[in-house]
């Protein structure tokens, strides 16, 4: 129970009277008035009036002339008579243009109820849709209250005697209706109301002594007893939805709200109360002070005297007096258009209007009640800017005043809408830091932290060296309940110091990079960063091992050159990691991981060793470092046995073939370390002959150069003539060399004579017997060849003398066929035949099957035919200048070049114009012979 006189005032409405309309312009209600002589009067209702209500856009007023008044918003005053003596009562429904009256139409206790409906019209006044008798019983009793329900299928009608009618279904009409009393008592009923709660219909009935409620809406009516006292008439009415629908009974003592079912909460208002009515969420009471007018019995005012009455409007919400005013002899309180009417006994209409919600609040300011500005803000529905705003001037006037924990209370609640940065600067003192992180800690939790906030707050922990607090704040359970940049905070850990925090947060939202960095870099727990690695996938296992491998390989090399393997082969994350055990595994360019183990010659040549072994495709990078690696420990060992290993492993590597298409970078690797073997066996590979030749002759081993004579001369015999050189160069005695060699160089006629001579002449020691068997042999042979030379010489004469004269004699001499048989079936000749000047002869019919064309012979065509091509071979050969200068400048034996087109008649003398004619004579008849000869005339016989 709240007591009244601790409930603060305010003056939340303004008062005015309402004025008449200035001419045909309608101004609302409570309008400010006009000034100069065209100022308005009051407005004056007419005299009588005993009952009003309002809705529907119009205050309505009955009086004791059986009228029924409207006052809509244009103030314009109009009538109609509902009744032939008086209106006792009025209800307006709401949500629907129907008028309830109660009233009599003659003398006596007979009262009538009237259903208007506004919306239609008979002969100018409303429709009266329904008339009936209000009296319950045969016993006349006077009607008290009236209630009608929104769905126009309930109105409960109370009476003196204590009775209450429920009329129940369509109350418009009198076939769609039923009457039936409800509830008989003892003592007059004083106010009525209907709930609707969902299917449920409540009717709510009030006494002078007691509170019940009834559901409607089913059978029987099931009746509750909520309290054993009641109130006076007009000193009820029903909340809105922001109290719940509740019933409210003012008391004289003390105001109750009651629910269907129970009793709510109840407020001490003294005074005797005269009216209660609900509006926006206000409580409105009309009371007179027990000092000045005794308890009436039942009515609730002396209709006879003029008494100062207080009105309050309570807000019993937010526990305040929104305004209290005093009137005399108040009628009654309406409320329509969003204000409050107040009618006195003079007809005078007072408007209370609601200040604006903003007005109010800065009337609470003034007066640095925030707490009740911030309740009212809440139920005037005010915001969320609008409630920031008071929490900040609260907060503002809190942190003034010295209280900073009441203070960050209230910026707290402005998250969201307040810069962060107008908080955070207030509290950055040393001593205000328990403010600043419970700030901070709310801007997380919100999610509406930034990387300056998480910083700022993970320093706060730091500071006051809070690690419980500041666990709970980086251990959430879930990546979706984080509320602040992970990675700053591992950063602001990293440099304070907190490093299981930082790993912790760095492990639990995958940031690799970070949780390396602090193992190797802060802790330097090198055995868990590369077992950390290990449970990564490939790709972020890939990418870590190239930015911290050396610094793994450096202080643990056999564990990291071991996942390096892993790694390079079939990598899958370790069981306890996060990768997929039945997924392929995948394998890292082993070729890129070298450079690690640069200071590791041992464990790189492992790893070498290991990925030629494994995976034989291997990239070439893997076999040239391999390659190199034993070169290098070849070239340092110096005991014998361990170095032919290491000569065995070498050459067992360049011959495994892997080097065919980086040839010249092993061949450098050899030479740079000076091995000669693999320098040798790569020339013989690459067939380049001269480089061994004169590798061997740079080391003076001269069986070793007539030994890669023999074996690649027939591939480049230039390497014989390098080698006589070679021994014709030595001042040393080396006539066993140059004999092997000069026997060769005569086998092959490599070289003439006389270029040997000259060649041997250079060696000083050389004697005229090293080359005296060579000369009498080369002489011998020479002589041969002379001798069969000539016997050719002579043979071609005879033969051209003969053929000369065999074509004189076919120019100057007739020519005797004597053939008897045919020179293709070799049978007798029979006419007709064929006989060709070369002396074959042939059937008619066999030369026709068998020959080619009428002018050949066909014995002699095949021969002729070679002669005739190499002729023409010849003829188109002379003139080809740039070939044969080409062929001559490429090849290695010009001599040859040379005399190949010697016996193509290339160089044969051309016939001129301006030759003598009987050259060009000559000439022809020299050709024109061959061509008789080679080219036999066809003759007939």
């Amino acid at each position: 129970m709240a007591a009244y006189l601790q409930w603060r005032r305010f003056v939340f409405f303004e008062k005015e009277l309402v004025k008449e309309p200035l001419g045909n312009d309608g101004a609302a209600p409570g309008a400010a008035p006009a000034s100069g002589s065209s100022a308005s009067k009051f407005l004056c209702l007419p005299p009588g009036i005993t009952v009003c209500d309002s809705g529907r856009g119009s205050l309505v007023f009955g009086d004791m002339e059986g009228q029924i008044w409207f006052l809509p918003r244009s103030l314009h005053l109009t009538g109609f008579q509902a009744y032939k003596l008086r209106v006792t009562h009025l209800y307006q429904l709401k949500q629907h243009n129907i008028l309830a009256s109660v009233g009599e139409d003659e003398e006596g206790i007979n009262p009538l109820v009237k259903i208007w409906n506004l919306e239609k019209r008979d002969g100018g006044n409303p429709l009266c849709t329904r008339i009936f008798p209000a009296i319950p019983g045969t016993e006349p009793t006077v009607v008290s209250c009236l209630t009608v329900h929104e769905n126009l299928n309930f109105m409960a009608i109370g009476f003196t005697d204590g009775s209450v009618t429920l009329n129940k279904g369509d109350i418009t009409r009198d076939r769609h209706s039923k009457t039936q009393i409800l509830h008989k008592g003892n003592y007059p009923v004083t106010g009525l109301a209907f709930r609707q709660a969902g299917k449920t219909t409540h009717l709510f009935v009030v006494t002078t002594e007691s509170v019940q409620s009834y559901i409607v809406s089913g059978k029987d009516y099931p009746r509750v007893e909520l309290d054993t006292h009641g109130c006076g008439l007009r000193c009820s009415a029903l909340s809105d939805p922001s109290q719940d629908l509740q019933f409210i009974v003012a008391g004289d003592e003390c105001v109750y709200l009651y629910q269907p079912d129970e009793r709510g909460p109840c407020f001490a208002f003294e005074g005797h109360k005269l009216i209660a009515h609900w509006f926006r969420g206000y409580l409105v009471i009309v009371s007179r002070d027990r000092k000045v007018s005794p308890k009436s019995e039942f009515t609730s005012r002396d209709s006879q005297s003029s008494d100062k009455q207080i009105l309050n409007i309570y807000d019993l919400c937010n526990k305040f007096i929104a305004y209290s005013a005093v009137f005399e002899d108040v009628v009654d309180v309406l409320a329509e258009w969003g204000s409050l009417y107040v009618l006195t006994r003079d007809g005078r209409v007072h408007a209370l209007q609601e200040k604006d919600t903003q007005t109010k609040l800065e009337m609470l300011f003034k007066k640095n009640l925030f707490e009740m500005a911030i309740n009212l803000a809440k139920s005037q529905h005010l915001d969320s800017d609008g409630l920031a705003q008071i929490f900040m001037q609260y907060g503002d006037h809190l942190y003034s005043k010295g209280n900073h924990d009441g203070a960050v209370q209230q910026y707290i609640r402005t998250i969201g809408r307040l810069e962060p940065s107008y908080v955070i600067r207030k509290f950055l003192d040393a001593q205000r830091i328990h403010n600043l992180t419970a700030y901070l800690q709310t801007l997380h939790r919100q999610s509406l932290a930034n990387a300056d906030h998480t910083t700022l707050l993970l320093n706060c922990y730091t500071k006051l060296k809070d690690s419980s607090k500041l666990e709970e704040f980086i251990k959430t359970k879930s990546e979706s309940e984080v509320h602040f940049d992970v990675e700053t905070a591992i950063k602001v850990l990293r440099q304070a110091g907190y490093y299981s925090h930082a790993l912790y947060l760095a492990e639990n939202h995958a940031h690799h990079e970070w949780y390396l960095k602090i193992q190797l870099e802060d802790i330097k727990n090198y055995q868990e960063a590369l077992q950390y690695i290990g449970k990564l996938p490939f790709e972020q296992a890939e990418s870590n091992m190239k930015r911290y491998g050396k610094i793994l390989m450096h202080h643990i090399p056999e564990q990291t050159t071991q996942l390096l393997k892993g790694l390079c082969t079939d990598y899958r994350p370790s069981p306890e990691g996060r990768g997929d055990q039945e997924a392929p595994g995948f394998r890292a360019n082993s070729e890129e991981f070298i450079p690690i183990f640069a200071n590791n010659p041992r464990e790189l040549k492992a790893f070498l060793e290991h990925m030629s072994e494994v995976q034989p495709d291997s990239p070439q990078g893997i076999y040239d470092t391999l390659l190199e690696l034993r070169l290098q420990n070849w070239a340092h060992e110096k005991d014998p046995q361990a170095k032919e290993k290491l000569h065995a492993e070498a050459i067992s590597l360049l011959k495994s073939g892997r080097f065919c298409n980086v040839f010249d970078k092993a061949l450098v690797l050899c030479q740079m370390h000076d091995f000669q073997d693999g320098v040798l066996y790569l020339y013989e590979q690459g067939k380049l002959f001269q480089q061994i030749m004169h590798y061997h002759m740079q080391h003076e081993q001269y069986r070793q150069v007539i030994a890669v004579c023999e074996r690649h001369g027939e591939q480049d015999p230039s390497l014989w003539e390098q080698a006589l050189s070679y021994f014709a160069r030595k001042e040393e005695d080396c006539k066993e060399y140059v004999a092997a060699v000069l026997k060769h160089i005569e086998n092959k006629n490599l070289m003439p004579p006389l270029l040997v001579v000259q060649t041997l002449a250079h060696n000083s020691t050389a004697t005229l017997s090293i080359i005296r068997d060579y000369l009498v042999q080369k002489l011998q042979k020479q002589s041969q060849q002379i001798a069969q030379d000539e016997l050719r010489v002579r043979r071609y004469r005879e033969e051209t003398t003969r053929i000369r004269q065999e074509i004189q004699e076919l120019k100057s001499s007739p020519k005797i066929f004597q053939k008897t048989k045919c020179s293709i079936c070799n049978s007798a000749l029979e006419l007709p035949s064929v006989h060709f000047l070369c002396g074959h002869s042939f059937h008619q019919h066999c030369f026709e099957s068998y020959s080619e064309s009428d002018a050949d012979c066909p014995t002699c065509l095949p021969e002729n035919r070679k002669v005739m091509d190499m002729i023409r071979a010849q003829e188109q050969k002379r003139d080809l200048h740039d070939q044969f200068q080409h062929q001559l400048k490429c090849s290695n034996d010009s001599f040859s070049v040379i005399a190949d087109y010697f016996g193509r008649g290339v160089f044969n003398k051309l016939t001129l114009l301006t030759d003598p004619p009987a050259a060009r004579l000559t000439t022809s008849l020299e050709a024109g012979l061959q061509r008789d000869l080679l080219m036999h005339s066809r003759r007939g016989t």
